[in-house]
């Protein structure tokens, strides 16, 4: 008789899309799904596509299912499994997501901070598993992180903790959404970065990123900045560059505090690959105190593409 492995369903849930899959105990996909978040229906709508969702993977599953862990932004109490105030899906306010998932499908639900789920997956299946402490910085439509302590998550006093991407560099710098300026966020964020991009364009008229985009700044995206990039263009280089000696300024910062010095850096813009990550870890290293500056170390996420849904089933096995 084959022995059952143990599975865990795994939730991310995203301003567009809500990506779920069964995930075995050794991180392995075994099968997964993606829908629309319709955020924008509100979130009875956006819970009714979860169990949508679910029970889609569910089908002709022969796995024993251990619990179901869901990763999504926004402030997460996670004893109580509530989610408050979600960036990019509009109207929660405060919702008992992990109570009305548990009701429905009658099996433990873990809720967590997505970029709190992508450290404990990092830490559980990834680039995390042989460090007791690290900083894990996702790098996309915003900057989240989540802080790995002794190999525990940090969440600090109201579970609010790894606000990374609202670390101020410039008090009087650019304005971020949260209200304050100079975040890190309102520097590397996507939205953003694009936005500085297709001003700063207009004084960089032999910029190979013209090419790329076929002279209309809609098509601006990290992807054509790194292509350009890697194709010798000095302004495209200079964009990693910034962003490098930004990231690093943050992080010298977050290792003087934590006295944490391992950094893995996941999300879309992570993509831009050596050279942000040496420029990071050469800013950190000069800036920190002079004790930690030895051992530093900014390292690429593993988990890549599939780290939601793998970060999402690691808090099953996380809370077993």
């Amino acid at each position: 008789m084959t022995k059952q492995i143990k599975a865990a369903i795994g939730v991310d849930l995203g301003g567009t899309n809500i990506k779920i899959g069964i995930v075995s105990s050794n991180g392995k996909i075994l099968k997964k799904t993606s829908i629309k978040t319709e955020a924008h229906q509100g979130h009875e709508k956006v819970i009714e596509n979860i169990k949508s969702g679910i029970k889609e993977i569910l089908k002709s599953n022969k796995q024993k299912i251990k619990g179901i862990g869901i990763g999504c932004p926004g402030v997460i109490n996670v004893k109580k499994g509530t989610v408050e105030d979600p960036p990019n899906i509009p109207g929660w306010k405060k919702v008992k997501l992990g109570s009305i998932i548990q009701k429905e499908f009658k099996i433990d639900v873990c809720v967590e901070n997505d970029a709190n789920a992508a450290a404990i997956g990092e830490m559980i299946f990834g680039a995390g598993k042989k460090y007791s402490s690290f900083i894990m910085v996702t790098l996309g439509t915003g900057v989240g992180g989540g802080i790995v302590f002794n190999k525990k998550i940090f969440r600090g006093e109201f579970g609010a903790a790894g606000e990374i991407g609202h670390i101020s560099i410039d008090g009087n710098g650019a304005k971020c959404n949260c209200g304050s300026y100079g975040c890190i966020e309102a520097y590397i964020g996507n939205q953003y970065l694009k936005d500085r991009v297709r001003i700063e364009l207009a004084d960089q008229p032999d910029s190979k990123i013209w090419e790329l985009i076929d002279n209309d700044l809609v098509n601006v995206s990290p992807r054509i900045i790194q292509n350009a990039a890697e194709q010798g263009d000095k302004y495209a280089k200079s964009i990693i560059h910034n962003m490098g000696v930004q990231l690093g300024t943050a992080f010298a910062s977050l290792s003087n505090v934590l006295d944490i010095s391992t950094f893995i850096i996941g999300g879309g813009v992570a993509g831009f690959g050596k050279p942000l990550f040496e420029t990071i870890c050469k800013t950190a290293t000069a800036r920190v105190l002079t004790p930690l500056s030895p051992r530093v170390k900014v390292i690429p996420a593993k988990l890549k593409n599939d780290a939601g849904i793998k970060g999402a089933s690691a808090l099953v096995f996380y809370s077993m």
